[in-house]
């Protein structure tokens, strides 16, 4: 079954449920600043297990206390798609101080 890209107006609906994720270039993207170095490289084991879980992985970078991500569905033509906010939802409920609340 063929992914499909959402529309701005399910974009927006969906952006307004994840404070901090934004949409940049085309890409779903949140930025988290964690207490420490070792506290981030964590977050990054946390964030791939679950990518692998979804087989949905995003470009995922690691600085000196913060993690990165950017994603979009590749199989849809590298847009937008309610698979790239599952796995941002799944990435709040893993981020410190970031949680289901």
């Amino acid at each position: 079954m063929a992914v499909e890209p959402l529309s701005q107006k399910e974009i927006e609906d969906r952006l307004a449920e994840l404070p901090g994720w934004s949409v940049e270039s085309g890409r779903l993207t949140r930025s988290y600043r964690l207490g420490s170095h070792v506290a981030a490289a964590a977050l990054v084991m946390h964030i791939a297990a679950v990518q692998d879980e979804l087989d949905h992985h995003s470009d995922l970078g690691l600085g000196y206390n913060t993690v990165s991500l950017s994603v979009h569905t590749h199989s849809a033509g590298g847009v937008v798609t309610e698979k790239d906010f599952g796995l941002a939802r799944r990435v709040e409920d893993i981020a410190p101080g970031h949680g289901a609340h």
